[in-house]
């Protein structure tokens, strides 16, 4: 081979090696902290455990036995991350031995942005769903950015939802104007004051009272009255080149609230009212700043159960009622998501301790099977919630993990450009042919024939699943000690667990055989096709694509 062909080809190793070795972290990865104040924590627990024991003793019910710890760290990954941990984590978790070590992992992750960014995700869906609004002077990634700051900061869920009702400011600046300006109209009809309402109660009361705007509720106590008193609370608020702000005159006039009948170019005004305890809302102060007030209230038991019902949701893939936004009024005795909001409440409403107590609940930590059982008791056991129950990975889930599973090192915030990039177009591309989900995410989804189709045979799998060293399936292969290892860390990389002893048994045979091809450049490949093999069979199991 001539010099110059020499040097092109060591230039390309070289640069494939950097990348290889530097596309993973820029820096280390942080560890998880060593000890954790947690007593608090264990007592709301406690408590979730304490009810839920009641249930099941009434309902003579025996509930699912407790799970291995890798897998519940697979769900809090899936649940806070959006995707399956890395095997580097996998590896730094299993040599974790100190005490506790589920939930100073669980803290750990709390304070990764990834949580932040992943979670800000889904709560602005429950806020504006997953329309992009008017261009002009919506700006989705703005309000995504600042929800993400907030979880950040874990301010407290009153003081967020405060922000997002009553705040103002321009939408390019101030990201929680976008709530208001996602229900922008045009210059003429200024903000749909209607859509704000319903979009308000669905997402702080996680109640629907959407036909109550032309008609009473058939089902429950929403009067038309009760909504439009609600929407006369945005009578006053203007989007202006300055942002959005509160109006009390203009052109010298009063600004006020009106409905229109059909053929009625008058319209009657409607003062901003609210449907229950008046007492909650105070007399002074903007009308926005007045309803957020009401909304967050300490006695208001709507606020807090419906957010808690979201996170339950949010952490076990369904909501303990469904739909996640349409929960009876609180009754006079206490429920599980009283127990929940009290817990929340008592706790300056902060989300990460929410998360925290429900992840370490025995409801969170209980397996998903239960052997010997007829399809109808795990029934039963699934009404009781005295098993995890399955639940599809969300579209964002489903890539998130196959994307993750195709490198050994962690794709987060700290990654290298590259690896970053390959990861949001790997995700784009595969959202638009893999299909959004509606607005309301943690309704019960089916798979589909195509989405099936295109993990078994769309380019994406056939790119993450190649046994090539810019690949994990490569890396395992010609970084891995020993064929056994080879095995394990294939199943830790897709599934966050270890193979059974027949599962191991099974590709060690055949890594084995492919071993004994001659010459060495055939047994090679066919060592590279029982890895691309594995990987492509352990993408497309049952267990890759739900959460158990």
């Amino acid at each position: 081979m001539k010099p110059i062909s020499l040097l092109f080809c060591g230039l390309v190793g070289g640069t494939l090696f950097l990348i290889v070795q530097t596309a993973g972290r820029i820096d280390p990865p942080p560890s998880p902290p060593e000890t954790i104040d947690a007593p608090s924590v264990d007592a709301s627990a406690e408590r979730i455990d304490r009810w839920l024991q009641r249930r099941w003793t009434q309902e003579d019910i025996t509930p699912a036995a407790v799970a291995d710890d890798l897998i519940v760290y697979r769900r809090l990954s899936l649940a806070l991350h959006g995707t399956i941990p890395s095997l580097e984590e996998i590896r730094r978790f299993m040599d974790d031995d100190a005490p506790r070590r589920l939930d100073r992992w669980l803290l750990h992750m709390l304070q990764d942005d990834r949580f932040a960014d992943y979670f800000s995700e889904r709560l602005v869906r429950m806020l504006v769903g997953n329309e992009e609004g008017p261009f002009l002077i919506f700006r989705r990634d703005r309000l995504r950015d600042w929800m993400a700051d907030q979880l950040r900061a874990d301010r407290p869920w009153s003081e967020t939802a405060e922000q997002l009702i009553a705040g103002d400011g321009l939408w390019t600046e101030e990201g929680h104007a976008n709530f208001l300006t996602a229900a922008f109209i045009d210059d003429e009809q200024g903000l749909d004051e209607n859509k704000l309402a319903g979009k308000t109660v669905r997402a702080f009361l996680g109640q629907r009272m959407d036909c109550a705007q032309c008609h009473d509720h058939f089902f429950a106590d929403w009067k038309q009255t009760d909504f439009q008193g609600l929407a006369a609370f945005y009578g006053q608020a203007r989007v202006t080149p300055g942002g959005v702000i509160d109006r009390k005159e203009e052109e010298g006039q009063p600004v006020v609230y009106r409905v229109f009948e059909p053929g009625d170019t008058t319209g009657q005004i409607v003062e901003p009212a609210v449907p229950f305890h008046e007492e909650w809302c105070p007399s002074s102060g903007t009308r926005r700043r007045r309803l957020a007030a009401w909304i967050v209230h300490p006695d208001n038991r709507r606020f807090r159960r419906a957010i808690a019902n979201r996170v339950w949701g949010l952490l076990f893939g369904r909501p303990w009622h469904e739909p996640v936004d349409d929960i009876p009024d609180p009754g006079d005795a206490i429920d599980l998501l009283d127990v929940l909001a009290e817990e929340f409440a008592a706790h300056n409403d902060s989300l990460h301790r929410l998360i925290r107590m429900i992840a370490r609940s025995r409801a969170f930590r209980m397996r998903s099977d239960v052997p010997g059982i007829s399809a109808e008791r795990y029934a039963v056991l699934e009404k009781h919630h005295a098993v995890f129950p399955l639940v599809r990975l969300r579209p964002e889930q489903v890539i998130g993990a196959m994307v993750q599973a195709a490198g050994i090192m962690t794709i987060d915030q700290n990654s290298h450009l590259l690896t970053r990039i390959i990861r949001f177009t790997s995700e784009s591309d595969f959202m638009q042919q893999y299909g959004e989900l509606p607005e309301d995410e943690l309704l019960p989804q089916t798979g589909t024939i195509p989405q099936a189709l295109l993990r078994m045979n769309g380019p994406f799998t056939r790119e993450l699943t190649r046994a090539e060293l810019l690949q994990s399936a490569g890396q395992i292969l010609s970084w891995s000690p020993s064929d056994d290892a080879v095995v394990e860390n294939c199943f830790l990389t897709c599934l966050t667990r270890l193979p059974t002893d027949s599962e191991r048994q099974e590709f060690l045979t055949l890594l084995q055989d492919a071993s004994a091809e001659k010459p060495d450049e055939t047994a090679a490949e066919a060592r590279k096709a029982v890895v691309e093999d594995l990987f492509w069979m352990l993408f497309n199991s049952v267990e890759f694509s739900w959460n158990h």
